[in-house]
C-alpha cells in the first residue's frame, strides 16, 4: 500500500466499518512507520488488462509481538481467498519482523472473520465488552507464531 492507495482505503473501510472505521489521516500516520508497519492491498484482474483493489490488510510488528491492525474485502469478493492471502503476507512478515505471536481484535458479531482466524490457530484470549461503537464487544484473539523456517498459513489449518 501506498499513499495512492489511501483514498480508495479509506472509503472502503468507512463501507466496511461504518462508525468504526478509521479517519482518512490514520493511513497517512500508519504509512509513515515503514520500520514497524506493513499494510498490502489485494488486487485481481480486471476486463481492461489492468487490476482493481478489492481489499486491504495492516500490520504493526515491535517483536515479541505482531498485531493485525485492520483487514477488510469488498462483500463482492469475499468468499474467494482474498482475505487468506491476505493474512498469510501478514503473519509471514510478522515472523520475518522477529514476532512470535500475533494479536488482532474482531466483533463478536462477525462470525465469518472469526472462523477465518480460528483457521490459522487464533484463539480467543479476551473480551472488550462493548468496545465498538455499537455495542458489539470485541474478541481479542492470539496466535503463537511456529519456528522462523514454519510459517502460519490457512493451509495448515483445515
Amino acid at each position: 500500500m501506498g499513499p495512492g492507495d489511501i483514498d480508495f482505503i479509506a472509503a472502503l473501510d468507512k463501507l466496511l466499518f461504518g462508525v468504526d472505521a478509521w479517519p482518512r489521516s490514520m493511513f497517512v500516520q500508519e504509512l509513515e512507520h515503514p520500520e514497524t508497519r506493513r499494510y498490502v492491498i489485494a488486487e485481481v484482474p480486471d476486463a481492461d488488462g489492468g487490476s482493481t483493489a478489492v481489499g486491504y490488510a495492516g500490520l504493526m510488528c515491535v517483536p515479541p509481538t505482531g498485531d493485525i491492525q485492520t483487514i477488510g474485502v469488498l462483500p463482492d469478493y469475499e468468499g474467494r481467498g482474498i482475505a487468506r492471502a491476505m493474512m498469510d503476507e501478514l503473519i509471514t512478515e510478522a515472523a520475518k519482523r522477529g514476532a512470535t505471536e500475533v494479536m488482532l481484535e474482531v466483533s463478536a458479531v462477525n462470525p465469518r472473520a472469526q472462523r477465518l482466524y480460528e483457521r490459522y490457530g487464533f484463539s480467543h484470549i479476551h473480551t472488550r465488552r462493548k468496545y465498538y461503537r455499537d455495542g458489539s464487544d470485541g474478541l481479542v484473539m492470539h496466535l503463537s507464531l511456529p519456528a522462523p523456517d514454519a510459517p502460519t498459513t490457512a493451509k495448515d489449518h483445515p
